[in-house]
């Protein structure tokens, strides 16, 4: 994973070739369209990252924001995350039949969409998921997340 120490999202896009910032910037737009409102968009872990700032909800990991998205060029392709659609069952189920209703092959890890081309992606599909959390609703689900993974790993 090639990971950018740049401090803005607009020095990170600037540090991009044109062909590669051209895609991000699509998809990018496609993100900002849809999200709802009370993310912020900011570079962090190295990645365009839009996240539920702590002063909405304090409940982050370690005192670190929610990511509830993520954008980025990788050596060899491009990388979406989309946490929401990492644990949520009808979510993965949604962009595994948007892939298959557009001809296009799937290539996504835990959470974590990759492409080479911006024809890959289902643009109209991840619209429509990235829009389906609020910051709050996205933060309730992390919590009851995680509260199921410990009342299972206490079970075991």
């Amino acid at each position: 994973m090639t990971k950018s120490d740049a401090g803005t999202v607009a020095e990170y896009l600037r540090r991009l070739p044109p062909d590669r910032r051209n895609v991000l910037e699509a998809v990018r737009r496609v993100v900002r369209d849809h999200l709802q409102d009370g993310y912020e968009e900011v570079m962090n872990w190295g990645m365009i990252t839009y996240q539920v700032p702590l002063q909405t909800d304090s409940r982050a990991a370690k005192g670190r924001p929610l990511m509830y998205a993520a954008l980025a060029s990788q050596k060899n392709y491009f990388v979406l995350h989309l946490m929401g659609a990492h644990g949520c069952p009808t979510d993965l189920q949604r962009i595994s039949d948007a892939y298959k209703k557009a001809g296009k092959k799937l290539d996504m890890g835990k959470g974590c969409l990759r492409f080479k081309t911006l024809d890959e992606l289902p643009l109209d599909a991840i619209g429509n998921l990235i829009g389906a959390f609020s910051p709050m609703q996205f933060a309730a689900f992390c919590e009851r997340t995680r509260v199921s993974s410990r009342s299972a790993r206490t079970q075991s």
